[in-house]
């Protein structure tokens, strides 16, 4: 297995990063041909999507999230920023990992496909991204 982590600075907004070039360079640092590509995000409070970006879909991810779970005082992890709580929660529902195929050295997504990374955590502008190569 050939594996790496790299940083990303999310700052102090909720964002989707898109992380194909940075999963671009590490399938050329890996030398892989085929096999499969594994993300995972060390964070209790950050997931990954695989949506389509730059169409929208990214800013309405954010304000589904938003609706969906509110920063309010209804959560009762209480630590950090107003209404961090939700951020704890945001992992059930978007994972901190995915599984990607690679054939000849490419992730097989679809057309308007990204694997992204999602922090609604305005108080950690860090974070973290393992990935890992299985060749197969």
């Amino acid at each position: 297995m050939f594996t790496t982590e790299i940083e990303i600075r999310t700052g102090a907004e909720p964002v989707v990063h898109d992380l194909t070039r940075e999963i671009k360079k590490f399938l050329v640092a890996a030398e892989g041909d085929n096999g499969l590509l594994h993300i995972w995000v060390p964070h209790a409070t950050a997931g990954l999507a695989v949506i389509e970006t730059g169409a929208g879909s990214d800013s309405d991810l954010i304000a589904a999230i938003g609706e969906l779970l509110p920063r309010d005082d209804r959560w009762q992890h209480r630590h950090g920023s107003h209404g961090h709580g939700r951020d704890h929660v945001l992992p059930a529902f978007l994972p901190p990992y995915a599984s990607v195929p690679v054939v000849h050295g490419s992730p097989v997504t679809g057309t308007w496909q990204s694997v992204c990374l999602v922090d609604t955590n305005i108080d950690n502008p860090v974070r973290r991204v393992r990935f890992s190569f299985l060749a197969g």
